[in-house]
């Protein structure tokens, strides 16, 4: 006897469906997903870096935001996320069907940069949205893995606490890590002074 396959989600159903209860979900290929709640440190390094982004784009006088709550849903529809740190574009925002209505974007044009801050759930940040953030052409993607908790062949043996900033070049995200005092390299923000250590540190 044959067992019958799940039903997959669509963007349109996760949207509808989408509780107002205090807790975060995320469709992943299809499939509505609880978010872990955060814990304090984890929220501590997305409270600093969100100010550190903030501090450099409002002194550049760049048409940016960082808004609490916004959806990126990936070309397939499968997958909508709701990252750590979503920079705005907002000029681009008459441009982008969803947002209006459902908060929601598609378009790399509309996201400059994007940081996930690693939590139990790794290889979301590592694998899934690496992914999906670069066949969306989202220019540049941070994870902040401040507490070590990827894999080795990512952060070394022994674990390191490491910043990966993941720069979009033909197509390709290349990574390039940071650990203790090196000082963060943005393509976004190239006159960005901020170690690692300092995110790292932010959390403590």
């Amino acid at each position: 006897m044959t067992q019958a396959l799940p039903k997959l989600i669509t963007f349109d159903e996760f949207i509808e469906w989408y509780p107002n209860n205090g807790k975060h979900y995320e469709l992943h290929k299809g499939v509505i997903i609880e978010m872990p709640p955060p814990n304090g440190e984890h929220e501590k390094v997305i409270a600093f870096l969100s100010r550190k982004l903030t501090v450099e784009f409002d002194r550049l006088n760049l048409p940016y935001g960082i808004p609490k709550t916004v959806f990126v849903k990936t070309p397939s529809g499968e997958s909508t996320y709701s990252p750590d740190i979503l920079l705005l574009h907002l000029d681009n925002l008459s441009n982008e069907p969803l947002f209006k209505k459902q908060s929601t974007v598609t378009q790399a044009a509309s996201v400059p940069l994007i940081v996930e801050v690693v939590s139990t759930n790794w290889r979301d940040d590592y694998y899934d949205k690496f992914r999906n953030y670069e066949e969306m052409g989202i220019p540049e993607y941070w994870i902040a893995d401040y507490a070590a908790l990827g894999a080795r062949k990512f952060i070394g043996n022994p674990k390191q606490p490491t910043i990966f900033v993941c720069e979009l070049v033909d197509g390709e995200y290349q990574m390039t890590p940071f650990q203790g005092n090196n000082l963060i390299v943005s393509p976004t923000f190239p006159q960005l002074n901020l170690t690692a250590q300092q995110i790292f540190d932010s959390a403590i």
